[in-house]
Protein backbone atom coordinates (compact mmCIF):
# COMPACT_ATOMS: atom_id res chain seq x y z
CA UNK A 1 0.00 0.00 0.00
CA UNK A 2 1.57 3.15 -0.86
CA UNK A 3 -0.54 6.46 -0.66
CA UNK A 4 0.03 10.32 -1.02
CA UNK A 5 -2.29 13.03 -0.18
CA UNK A 6 -3.75 13.00 -3.56
CA UNK A 7 -5.01 9.82 -3.07
CA UNK A 8 -7.94 10.87 -2.01
CA UNK A 9 -11.04 9.00 -0.68
CA UNK A 10 -15.03 9.67 -1.20
CA UNK A 11 -16.26 10.46 2.65
CA UNK A 12 -19.07 8.22 3.44
CA UNK A 13 -22.59 8.10 1.44
CA UNK A 14 -21.02 11.76 -0.18
CA UNK A 15 -19.10 12.72 -3.34
CA UNK A 16 -17.01 14.62 -1.40
CA UNK A 17 -13.15 13.75 -1.83
CA UNK A 18 -10.53 13.81 0.86
CA UNK A 19 -6.93 13.21 1.91
CA UNK A 20 -6.58 10.07 3.65
CA UNK A 21 -4.61 11.79 6.14
CA UNK A 22 -6.30 14.95 7.44
CA UNK A 23 -4.25 18.14 9.34
CA UNK A 24 -5.49 18.20 12.93
CA UNK A 25 -5.37 22.11 13.78
CA UNK A 26 -5.93 21.41 17.30
CA UNK A 27 -2.09 22.31 17.73
CA UNK A 28 -2.37 25.78 15.15
CA UNK A 29 -1.60 28.27 18.79
CA UNK A 30 -0.56 27.32 22.43
CA UNK A 31 -3.19 28.64 24.24
CA UNK A 32 -3.66 25.21 25.90
CA UNK A 33 -0.23 24.99 26.82
CA UNK A 34 1.54 22.59 23.87
CA UNK A 35 1.16 23.73 19.90
CA UNK A 36 2.56 25.67 17.74
CA UNK A 37 2.94 29.88 17.59
CA UNK A 38 1.17 31.42 14.23
CA UNK A 39 4.52 31.18 12.34
CA UNK A 40 5.30 27.45 12.79
CA UNK A 41 1.69 26.67 11.97
CA UNK A 42 2.25 28.25 8.97
CA UNK A 43 4.38 26.25 7.83
CA UNK A 44 2.82 22.96 9.20
CA UNK A 45 -0.23 24.27 7.37
CA UNK A 46 1.75 24.74 3.87
CA UNK A 47 3.59 21.39 3.86
CA UNK A 48 0.13 19.48 4.13
CA UNK A 49 -1.37 21.62 1.08
CA UNK A 50 2.20 21.06 -0.90
CA UNK A 51 1.78 17.60 -0.35
CA UNK A 52 -1.55 17.66 -1.81
CA UNK A 53 -3.97 17.41 1.39
CA UNK A 54 -7.01 19.16 1.71
CA UNK A 55 -8.84 17.93 4.30
CA UNK A 56 -8.34 19.93 7.66
CA UNK A 57 -9.60 19.43 10.82
CA UNK A 58 -10.62 21.94 13.45
CA UNK A 59 -13.22 22.77 15.73
CA UNK A 60 -15.00 25.87 17.62
CA UNK A 61 -12.91 25.54 20.96
CA UNK A 62 -9.88 24.66 20.23
CA UNK A 63 -6.88 26.68 21.42
CA UNK A 64 -9.87 29.13 22.68
CA UNK A 65 -10.49 29.92 19.19
CA UNK A 66 -7.03 30.72 17.64
CA UNK A 67 -7.22 27.40 15.93
CA UNK A 68 -10.21 28.81 13.84
CA UNK A 69 -8.45 32.13 13.81
CA UNK A 70 -5.14 30.50 12.51
CA UNK A 71 -6.78 28.55 9.87
CA UNK A 72 -8.99 31.03 7.95
CA UNK A 73 -6.17 32.90 7.95
CA UNK A 74 -4.20 30.61 6.28
CA UNK A 75 -6.74 29.06 3.84
CA UNK A 76 -7.45 32.61 2.43
CA UNK A 77 -5.46 32.33 -0.54
CA UNK A 78 -6.92 28.67 -1.46
CA UNK A 79 -10.43 28.51 0.06
CA UNK A 80 -11.93 26.52 -2.61
CA UNK A 81 -9.15 23.73 -2.93
CA UNK A 82 -9.87 22.57 0.68
CA UNK A 83 -12.22 20.69 2.27
CA UNK A 84 -12.57 22.23 5.94
CA UNK A 85 -13.84 21.00 8.97
CA UNK A 86 -15.09 22.37 12.93
CA UNK A 87 -17.39 21.15 15.12
CA UNK A 88 -20.08 22.52 17.27
CA UNK A 89 -21.51 22.15 20.43
CA UNK A 90 -18.62 23.12 23.09
CA UNK A 91 -18.25 26.90 23.22
CA UNK A 92 -19.50 27.81 26.42
CA UNK A 93 -19.77 31.17 27.86
CA UNK A 94 -19.91 31.84 31.78
CA UNK A 95 -23.61 32.30 32.88
CA UNK A 96 -25.03 31.27 29.69
CA UNK A 97 -26.48 27.89 29.91
CA UNK A 98 -27.61 27.99 26.13
CA UNK A 99 -24.06 28.81 24.89
CA UNK A 100 -22.84 24.91 25.06
CA UNK A 101 -25.19 21.55 24.08
CA UNK A 102 -26.65 20.65 20.39
CA UNK A 103 -29.77 22.52 20.36
CA UNK A 104 -30.27 24.91 17.71
CA UNK A 105 -29.78 28.08 19.46
CA UNK A 106 -26.23 26.77 20.28
CA UNK A 107 -25.46 24.72 17.03
CA UNK A 108 -26.54 28.48 15.54
CA UNK A 109 -24.33 30.54 17.45
CA UNK A 110 -21.49 28.14 17.18
CA UNK A 111 -21.73 28.37 13.27
CA UNK A 112 -21.87 32.06 12.62
CA UNK A 113 -18.59 31.97 15.52
CA UNK A 114 -17.06 29.62 13.28
CA UNK A 115 -17.59 31.29 9.98
CA UNK A 116 -16.24 34.58 11.57
CA UNK A 117 -13.15 33.13 12.81
CA UNK A 118 -12.61 31.02 9.44
CA UNK A 119 -13.58 34.17 7.41
CA UNK A 120 -15.11 32.27 4.85
CA UNK A 121 -18.68 32.03 3.90
CA UNK A 122 -19.54 28.25 4.42
CA UNK A 123 -18.32 25.23 6.50
CA UNK A 124 -17.16 22.42 4.08
CA UNK A 125 -17.97 19.76 7.18
CA UNK A 126 -20.02 20.52 10.49
CA UNK A 127 -19.47 18.02 13.19
CA UNK A 128 -21.95 17.34 16.49
CA UNK A 129 -18.70 17.74 18.54
CA UNK A 130 -20.00 15.96 22.20
CA UNK A 131 -22.89 13.74 22.43
CA UNK A 132 -25.53 15.80 25.58
CA UNK A 133 -28.03 12.91 26.54
CA UNK A 134 -30.29 15.94 25.88
CA UNK A 135 -31.33 17.38 22.93
CA UNK A 136 -33.68 15.70 20.01
CA UNK A 137 -32.28 14.14 17.62
CA UNK A 138 -35.02 15.67 15.31
CA UNK A 139 -33.95 19.24 16.54
CA UNK A 140 -30.48 18.64 15.77
CA UNK A 141 -30.90 17.03 12.45
CA UNK A 142 -33.61 19.44 11.16
CA UNK A 143 -31.04 22.18 12.81
CA UNK A 144 -28.28 20.97 10.50
CA UNK A 145 -30.78 20.50 7.55
CA UNK A 146 -31.42 24.22 7.93
CA UNK A 147 -28.04 25.21 7.80
CA UNK A 148 -27.41 22.76 4.62
CA UNK A 149 -30.17 24.47 2.43
CA UNK A 150 -28.85 28.46 3.82
CA UNK A 151 -25.27 27.22 1.80
CA UNK A 152 -23.85 28.13 5.25
CA UNK A 153 -22.87 24.04 5.53
CA UNK A 154 -22.51 21.63 2.96
CA UNK A 155 -22.38 18.41 4.85
CA UNK A 156 -22.94 17.37 8.47
CA UNK A 157 -21.36 14.79 10.49
CA UNK A 158 -21.05 13.40 14.37
CA UNK A 159 -18.62 12.38 16.98
CA UNK A 160 -18.33 11.21 20.43
CA UNK A 161 -21.84 9.68 20.05
CA UNK A 162 -23.35 6.22 20.89
CA UNK A 163 -23.43 4.24 17.69
CA UNK A 164 -27.85 3.46 18.47
CA UNK A 165 -28.23 7.38 18.04
CA UNK A 166 -26.16 7.66 15.35
CA UNK A 167 -27.63 5.05 13.55
CA UNK A 168 -31.40 6.00 14.66
CA UNK A 169 -30.24 9.67 13.32
CA UNK A 170 -29.51 8.32 9.85
CA UNK A 171 -32.51 6.45 9.50
CA UNK A 172 -34.58 9.58 10.48
CA UNK A 173 -32.97 11.82 7.66
CA UNK A 174 -33.46 9.58 5.52
CA UNK A 175 -36.79 9.30 6.25
CA UNK A 176 -37.55 12.95 6.30
CA UNK A 177 -35.98 13.65 3.83
CA UNK A 178 -33.24 15.76 5.40
CA UNK A 179 -29.54 16.28 5.01
CA UNK A 180 -28.04 12.63 5.96
CA UNK A 181 -24.39 12.15 8.04
CA UNK A 182 -21.15 11.47 6.39
CA UNK A 183 -18.90 11.22 8.32
CA UNK A 184 -18.30 9.61 12.33
CA UNK A 185 -15.88 11.17 14.17
CA UNK A 186 -13.95 8.43 17.06
CA UNK A 187 -10.76 7.65 18.96
CA UNK A 188 -9.48 5.07 17.36
CA UNK A 189 -5.86 3.48 17.23
CA UNK A 190 -3.81 0.08 18.38
CA UNK A 191 -4.88 0.73 21.85
CA UNK A 192 -7.79 2.19 21.94
CA UNK A 193 -10.27 -0.48 19.56
CA UNK A 194 -13.80 -0.52 21.17
CA UNK A 195 -14.74 1.73 17.78
CA UNK A 196 -15.03 -2.11 16.33
CA UNK A 197 -17.80 -3.25 18.66
CA UNK A 198 -20.67 -1.48 17.42
CA UNK A 199 -19.38 2.04 15.89
CA UNK A 200 -17.04 0.88 13.27
CA UNK A 201 -19.98 -1.57 11.92
CA UNK A 202 -22.28 0.86 12.28
CA UNK A 203 -21.14 3.68 10.13
CA UNK A 204 -20.43 1.15 7.59
CA UNK A 205 -23.70 -0.25 7.16
CA UNK A 206 -25.11 3.70 7.52
CA UNK A 207 -22.90 5.08 5.15
CA UNK A 208 -20.60 7.42 7.05
CA UNK A 209 -16.73 7.79 6.44
CA UNK A 210 -14.87 7.15 9.78
CA UNK A 211 -12.38 9.71 10.66
CA UNK A 212 -10.28 8.37 13.93
CA UNK A 213 -8.99 11.19 15.86
CA UNK A 214 -6.21 10.52 18.76
CA UNK A 215 -4.93 7.65 15.74
CA UNK A 216 -1.54 7.98 17.97
CA UNK A 217 -3.30 7.49 20.86
CA UNK A 218 -1.91 10.89 22.47
CA UNK A 219 1.45 10.37 21.53
CA UNK A 220 1.98 6.26 23.34
CA UNK A 221 2.48 4.73 20.27
CA UNK A 222 4.80 7.03 19.02
CA UNK A 223 6.99 4.94 21.64
CA UNK A 224 8.49 8.36 23.64
CA UNK A 225 6.91 6.84 26.83
CA UNK A 226 8.65 4.43 28.66
CA UNK A 227 7.81 1.87 31.56
CA UNK A 228 8.98 4.54 34.26
CA UNK A 229 6.40 6.97 33.33
CA UNK A 230 3.82 4.07 34.97
CA UNK A 231 5.76 5.07 38.50
CA UNK A 232 6.33 8.83 37.36
CA UNK A 233 5.21 11.37 40.24
CA UNK A 234 1.62 12.88 39.66
CA UNK A 235 3.28 16.40 39.44
CA UNK A 236 3.33 15.48 35.74
CA UNK A 237 -0.33 16.51 36.32
CA UNK A 238 -0.72 20.13 37.04
CA UNK A 239 2.17 20.96 34.10
CA UNK A 240 -0.27 21.65 31.36
CA UNK A 241 1.86 19.91 28.95
CA UNK A 242 0.72 17.16 26.50
CA UNK A 243 2.47 15.03 28.41
CA UNK A 244 0.13 15.62 31.33
CA UNK A 245 -3.08 14.65 29.44
CA UNK A 246 -1.54 11.71 28.44
CA UNK A 247 -0.64 10.66 32.01
CA UNK A 248 -3.75 11.89 33.98
CA UNK A 249 -5.69 10.14 30.95
CA UNK A 250 -4.92 6.70 32.08
CA UNK A 251 -3.59 5.63 28.80
CA UNK A 252 -0.27 4.63 30.01
CA UNK A 253 -0.93 1.31 30.93
CA UNK A 254 1.38 -2.28 31.19
CA UNK A 255 -0.93 -3.65 28.71
CA UNK A 256 -0.71 -0.23 26.21
CA UNK A 257 3.17 -0.54 26.85
CA UNK A 258 3.29 -3.63 25.70
CA UNK A 259 1.15 -2.83 22.80
CA UNK A 260 3.71 -0.43 22.24
CA UNK A 261 6.63 -3.04 22.27
CA UNK A 262 5.27 -4.60 18.99
CA UNK A 263 4.64 -1.44 17.09
CA UNK A 264 8.58 -0.81 18.09
CA UNK A 265 9.45 -4.45 16.70
CA UNK A 266 7.51 -4.14 13.23
CA UNK A 267 9.08 -0.73 13.11
CA UNK A 268 12.72 -2.00 13.45
CA UNK A 269 12.28 -4.37 10.71
CA UNK A 270 10.54 -2.14 8.30
CA UNK A 271 13.08 0.52 8.85
CA UNK A 272 10.29 3.12 9.79
CA UNK A 273 8.96 5.12 12.93
CA UNK A 274 6.34 3.75 15.36
CA UNK A 275 4.45 6.47 14.93
CA UNK A 276 3.90 5.54 11.09
CA UNK A 277 3.48 2.05 11.64
CA UNK A 278 0.78 3.20 14.04
CA UNK A 279 -0.81 5.44 11.81
CA UNK A 280 -0.55 2.84 8.62
CA UNK A 281 -1.91 -0.14 10.73
CA UNK A 282 -5.12 2.57 10.99
CA UNK A 283 -5.13 3.44 7.23
CA UNK A 284 -5.52 -0.61 6.72
CA UNK A 285 -8.70 -0.49 7.81
CA UNK A 286 -11.43 -0.02 4.59
CA UNK A 287 -14.04 1.47 6.72
CA UNK A 288 -11.69 4.42 7.93
CA UNK A 289 -11.64 7.39 5.49
CA UNK A 290 -8.57 9.66 7.09
CA UNK A 291 -7.12 9.55 10.50
CA UNK A 292 -6.18 13.34 12.03
CA UNK A 293 -2.87 13.48 12.87
CA UNK A 294 -1.87 16.27 14.91
CA UNK A 295 1.38 16.97 14.94
CA UNK A 296 3.00 19.95 16.36
CA UNK A 297 6.68 20.46 14.36
CA UNK A 298 7.18 20.69 10.38
CA UNK A 299 9.31 17.43 11.37
CA UNK A 300 6.65 15.32 13.22
CA UNK A 301 4.31 15.80 10.49
CA UNK A 302 6.88 14.97 7.24
CA UNK A 303 7.19 11.76 10.13
CA UNK A 304 3.23 11.41 9.73
CA UNK A 305 3.14 10.72 6.19
CA UNK A 306 5.74 8.42 5.60
CA UNK A 307 2.77 6.70 6.99
CA UNK A 308 1.61 6.71 3.97
CA UNK A 309 4.20 4.34 2.37
CA UNK A 310 4.08 1.80 4.96
CA UNK A 311 3.43 -1.66 3.53
CA UNK A 312 3.36 -5.12 6.34
CA UNK A 313 3.59 -8.47 5.67
CA UNK A 314 0.61 -9.95 6.46
CA UNK A 315 2.81 -11.67 9.52
CA UNK A 316 3.17 -8.26 10.60
CA UNK A 317 -0.06 -6.81 10.26
CA UNK A 318 -1.41 -10.10 12.18
CA UNK A 319 1.05 -9.55 14.93
CA UNK A 320 -0.31 -5.68 15.28
CA UNK A 321 -3.93 -6.96 15.06
CA UNK A 322 -3.50 -9.66 18.13
CA UNK A 323 -1.28 -6.99 20.08
CA UNK A 324 -4.30 -4.76 20.50
CA UNK A 325 -6.63 -7.21 19.82
CA UNK A 326 -9.98 -6.67 21.96
CA UNK A 327 -12.99 -8.60 23.25
CA UNK A 328 -16.27 -7.62 21.00
CA UNK A 329 -18.72 -9.13 23.70
CA UNK A 330 -22.35 -9.78 23.60
CA UNK A 331 -23.90 -10.41 20.94
CA UNK A 332 -20.67 -10.19 18.76
CA UNK A 333 -18.75 -13.18 20.33
CA UNK A 334 -21.61 -15.67 20.25
CA UNK A 335 -22.92 -14.46 16.43
CA UNK A 336 -19.08 -15.65 15.88
CA UNK A 337 -19.14 -18.62 17.78
CA UNK A 338 -19.90 -22.53 16.59
CA UNK A 339 -23.26 -22.36 18.41
CA UNK A 340 -24.30 -18.64 16.59
CA UNK A 341 -23.03 -19.59 13.00
CA UNK A 342 -25.25 -22.70 13.31
CA UNK A 343 -28.36 -20.34 13.80
CA UNK A 344 -27.44 -18.43 10.87
CA UNK A 345 -26.99 -22.04 8.60
CA UNK A 346 -30.05 -23.14 9.70
CA UNK A 347 -28.36 -26.31 11.02
CA UNK A 348 -28.37 -26.60 14.65
CA UNK A 349 -30.73 -28.83 16.22
CA UNK A 350 -32.89 -27.37 18.63
CA UNK A 351 -35.53 -29.66 20.71
CA UNK A 352 -39.34 -29.08 20.78
CA UNK A 353 -40.25 -28.07 23.96
CA UNK A 354 -42.45 -30.58 26.17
Amino acid sequence: MSLTLDSYRLLGRSGLRVSPLALGAATFGTEWGWGAEQDEARKLFDLYVERGGNFIDTASTYTNGSSERLLGEFARENRESLVLATKYSTLRRPGDPNSGGNHRKALFASVEASLRQLNTDYIDLLYLHVWDFTTPVEEILRGMDDLVRQGKVLYVAISNAPAWQVSRMQAIADLRGWSPLVALQIEYNLIERTGERDLIPMAREMGLGVVPWSPLAGGVLTGKYGRDTLTAPSVAAADGTRRSVTIAGGTLTERNLAIVDVVKEVACELGRTPAQVGLAWTLRNPDVTAPVIGARTPAQLEDNLGALEVDFTAAQLARLDEAGAIALGFPHDMLASDTGRAFTRGDLKVEPRR
